[in-house]
Parts: structure tokens; sequence; C-alpha cells
């Protein structure tokens, strides 16, 4: 486990990739479709992102496929990409329960959620 918390572009990429292998164009929908349009990933800043996972370990090459004449390249997590989107995921939890507890707190003391 690293202390150093993930970058939001990446931990929604890894997402994406924790359900299935996806080629790169559907990862940048499956973003944004999870984010609800808020996150909307380039290609180029994908392609570098996905290169960069996979010198990291975190994903790998599931298959290659040619379509229209285009190599169509799939990605999945690794057990170390699946590992640390697991770790990231606890360490997000544990600062949302944090914010709700002090939030809950300001409330019950008669403070504002406005």
């Amino acid at each position: 486990m690293t202390d150093v918390p993930m970058r939001e572009p990446t931990f929604l990429v890894l997402t994406a990739l924790a359900a299935t292998p996806q080629h790169g164009y559907a990862v940048i929908e499956d973003v944004a479709k999870m984010t609800e349009g808020r996150v909307r990933l380039r290609a180029g800043t994908l392609y570098a992102a996905l290169d960069r996972l996979r010198t990291e370990g975190l994903i790998e090459v599931d298959r290659e496929e040619v379509v229209q004449s285009r190599l169509r390249r799939y990605y999945r997590l690794t057990g170390l990409g699946e590992r640390r989107l697991a770790d990231e995921s606890a360490r997000l939890r544990r600062q949302a329960t944090l914010a709700d507890g002090r939030l809950r707190a300001r409330h019950d003391l008669g403070g504002s959620l406005a």
C-alpha cells in the first residue's frame, strides 16, 4: 500500500478497468458515464496514462484486435492494480466517513449544513 493519494483520472481509469477489459475509447466513455460527464478524458491524456499505468504494473494488455483497419488494444487490471485501487477506495471511504462525521457533529451542535 502507498500513502500517496491517487490522482482522480488514474482512479477513474482503474475503476473503469475493474469491471472488464476495455479499449481506450470505451474507457473514455465509461469515465464520462461514471462521473455524469464531469470528467471527460482526452485521448492523448488517456493514452499517456495507460502507458504510465502499464509501466507501473497496474494494468496490462488483455488482447488486441483490428477494427476498420485500426488496432484496438484492450487493457485489464493486474493483481497489483486491483490492490492499489482497493487501497485507494478504502482511503477515500475513510476520508468521506471522517467528513460525514464532522458534518453531523456540526449539525448536532446547531451548525448549518447550508
